[in-house]
This record gives C-alpha cells, sequence and structure tokens, in this order.
C-alpha cells in the first residue's frame, strides 16, 4: 500500500483530502506544520508528499529546499495559490513534480496523485537486463538501472521529472516529441490548454545539461509542435 503524507495547515483540507486518498487505497499521514512535514518527509516512509506552499514558520519552499539537500528524491505534489505563475515556477525549479493550484477539485488531485505514483512505476527496471540498459547520445549517458546521468563523465543531478524527459527525448534523439505526448509520459496525464508546466521542466533540464562545443542547443523547440533533442548527425541544422 502506497504512503502519502499531506502537509498542509488547513486541517479540514487536510482530512478531506486524506480521506479521499483513504478511499482509493493509499495510507495517509496528514501533518500541519512545515517543520514537522519535513522530518516525516525525510523518513523515507511515504511515496508522494502533497506540500502546501503558504503555511506559517517552515513554508513549502523551504520545505522542498531542504528535502531535496538531504539528497531526498521523494515525489512532491505543490499547493499553490491559483494563478500565481511565481509558485509554480519556484516549486519546479527547487524538485517539485507538479502542482496544483487552490481552490482545486479534490478529484483532481487524486488524479495528479495517481499520475505521479503511476510513472514512477513505470520508470522502475524489470531484471538484470533494465538494470543493465543504458543511453548515449553525444557526451551525455544515462544508467536506467541506477537512474545516473553523465554529462562529458560528470554527474547530473536532475528531478524525477527532468529525469524522465531526459530519457524521453534521448531515445527519440533526432525526431520531435510533441509536447503532449512529453505531458502525458513524464507527468502522467494529458495536456491541458494553459498548462506550461512541461516548458518548465524543459527549460531547467536545458540549464542543467549546458551547451555542447560550438554552442550548439540539445534540445530544441520545435514551435507550436513539441521539442527534440539534436543528436550529432543534426547538430548543425
Amino acid at each position: 500500500m502506497k504512503s502519502v503524507l499531506i502537509v498542509d495547515d488547513d486541517r479540514e483540507l487536510c482530512e478531506l483530502v486524506a480521506e479521499l486518498l483513504a478511499d482509493e487505497g493509499f495510507r495517509v499521514e496528514a501533518v500541519n506544520r512545515g517543520d514537522a512535514g519535513l522530518e516525516r518527509a525525510l523518513s523515507g516512509e511515504h511515496a508522494l508528499v502533497v506540500l502546501d506552499v503558504m503555511m506559517p514558520g517552515m513554508n513549502g519552499f523551504e520545505v522542498l529546499r531542504r528535502l531535496r539537500a538531504e539528497g531526498s528524491d521523494v515525489h512532491v505534489m505543490m499547493l499553490t495559490a491559483r494563478g500565481d505563475d511565481i509558485d509554480r515556477i519556484v516549486g519546479l525549479e527547487i524538485g517539485a513534480d507538479d502542482y496544483l493550484p487552490k481552490p482545486f477539485n479534490p478529484r483532481e488531485l487524486i488524479a495528479r496523485v495517481n499520475a505521479v505514483l503511476r510513472r514512477t512505476r513505470a520508470a522502475e527496471p524489470a531484471g538484470a537486463q533494465g538494470a543493465a540498459a543504458r543511453i548515449s547520445v553525444g557526451d551525455v549517458e544515462v544508467d536506467t538501472g541506477t537512474r545516473h546521468v553523465l554529462r562529458g563523465g560528470e554527474a547530473v543531478e536532475l528531478t524525477n521529472v527532468e529525469y524522465e524527459l531526459l530519457v524521453l527525448l534521448l531515445r527519440a534523439a533526432g525526431r520531435v516529441v510533441s509536447r503532449e505526448e512529453l505531458v502525458r509520459s513524464a507527468l502522467g496525464r494529458e495536456l491541458s490548454v494553459f498548462d506550461r508546466s512541461i516548458d518548465m521542466h524543459i527549460s531547467h533540464l536545458r540549464k542543467k545539461l549546458g551547451h555542447r562545443a560550438g554552442e550548439f542547443e540539445r534540445i530544441k523547440t520545435v514551435r507550436g509542435v513539441g521539442y527534440v533533442y539534436a543528436n550529432d548527425v543534426n547538430r548543425k541544422s
């Protein structure tokens, strides 16, 4: 049974979400303070943390920063103020997997939680063959068994979503991958009209990978369609 941690100072909301998640078969724990949430999230007992941004004392951003600083790769879904793009951008930049603006439809939260966990299960290697699989394009190499990423022989630290996007793009190097396909595969949901989260994740991935010699862009935007990882054949195009 998957365990979900809810960190939010709104006790009524915690009770509602906990009840819905329990009905879906999840084991749920709720805490109402950021510091307590950080302590529980670092325990390694939870598959996912639903984390509110605005809390007294330690806010959600600080909780997430400390989680990542401690090396935790637990999945995190941020609850942000509706229409506040800054909260969403900051959350994704410091390692959130997804975000959901408040107020939200509780069923949408359940769907997002299931999507993140489905993505986790899909990424798990199956047996020794999966553990040995490697993907190499130019100076970037991914070990899909250990989920280690190297660029020019040096380790690159990626969030879970950034890793999934990189694998998708590397496997399709030289071919355009649509935004719809990237959202469906990396975020586990369908692309909505105003959803720009995938573009933020791609932007962060680009920054972490940097440019190759000659300043050629690794991940190119195909306007109105999606993205393509440039391989050595088409790197000057």
